[in-house]
């Protein structure tokens, strides 16, 4: 077997043991490869020892490895942001390190860089990623129990349409009906999710927003330009590695200019970082922060003069 084989092999077995449900189809797409040869490849696994279990006519699962196997799912798997971390420290290898194209190479083999964020990462999510994962093949729709809203500070169920996944399914894309709005929620913030036997009404309203370097949703993009410190930059890169891209040095001086889908999370970081940050050419997001003072901490301001 040649190394492409083997490295699909490799991939098909991180899929077989995922927490989602992966149908043929869908495998051969994520492998690059057709339905026939997925299934060649799940024949090959079977005679080699694996446990294969049909969970119907398209879909298999592993149950279990052989006993001195690696247990495929304590690897350490990355998210997007983890994934750009990596390879910028790989990257930024000299060429003539002959290590850098090996482990560049071995880092693709089996998560390919353009994949890693389809990559579950916290287990503890399994059942409702699972859940939703089968709701949304099905175009069922679904409550989530005991959802913990941040922005309400309430705990509610949601009777919702789920449709996509997120980056390294960290939040669930869905059409809720009573607000007639597509929304995003935080997969770890559902307690349970229970599937209905409801299909989906709406299918032709379901839309995603992008997300922004702040990890923001939106249909919107702003344009906004803020001039950092040396201390405001390195604590950007650090808490939000995705904005690197947008970040640079003009006459010593450091600069983020980009568009974000919302302006709380860019307003969030320049309020915490007020004596090192200064908006330029960015008229809604000086409003947005001078709104935000002016409503959350005028208090604080009047408690210090009494």
């Amino acid at each position: 077997m040649d190394q492409p084989k083997i490295e699909r092999l490799l991939r098909l077995i991180m899929l077989m043991t995922s927490k989602v449900d992966y149908t043929i189809e869908e495998t051969a797409t994520r492998l690059g490869t057709s339905p026939r040869s997925v299934y060649r490849y799940i024949e090959t696994l079977r005679r080699s020892g694996f446990a294969i279990h049909k969970v119907r006519s398209n879909l298999y699962k592993l149950v279990k490895l052989p006993g001195n196997s690696i247990d495929f799912n304590k690897l350490i798997y990355f998210s997007e942001e983890e994934a750009y971390i990596v390879n910028s420290l790989i990257s930024s290898l000299d060429n003539t390190n002959s290590l850098k194209i090996g482990l560049q190479k071995k880092l693709c083999a089996i998560y390919s860089l353009t994949n890693l964020a389809e990559v579950i990462t916290d287990k503890a999510c399994g059942a409702c990623i699972e859940a939703l994962g089968n709701a949304i093949r099905a175009k069922r729709k679904v409550i989530l129990k005991g959802y913990e809203s941040a922005h309400s500070q309430s705990i509610t169920d949601r009777h919702v349409e789920p449709f996509a996944f997120s980056t390294n399914y960290i939040d669930v894309w869905a059409y809720d009906s009573e607000k007639n709005e597509n929304r995003v929620y935080k997969i770890a913030r559902i307690t349970e999710v229970i599937i209905l036997e409801d299909s989906w009404e709406h299918e032709s309203e379901h839309r995603k927003a992008a997300t922004d370097c702040f990890r923001m949703n939106g249909t919107n993009a702003i344009s906004v330009k803020i001039e950092l410190s040396l201390r405001a930059k390195n604590l950007l890169l650090e808490e939000y590695p995705l904005a690197a891209k947008d970040v640079y040095s003009t006459n010593g001086i450091w600069v983020f200019e980009s568009s974000v889908r919302s302006l709380e999370g860019i307003g969030r970081f320049i309020i915490g970082l007020a004596g090192d940050v200064r908006i330029i050419d960015s008229p809604e997001l000086q409003k947005y922060v001078k709104e935000y003072i002016s409503k959350n901490m005028t208090q604080y301001i009047t408690e210090s003069e009494t």
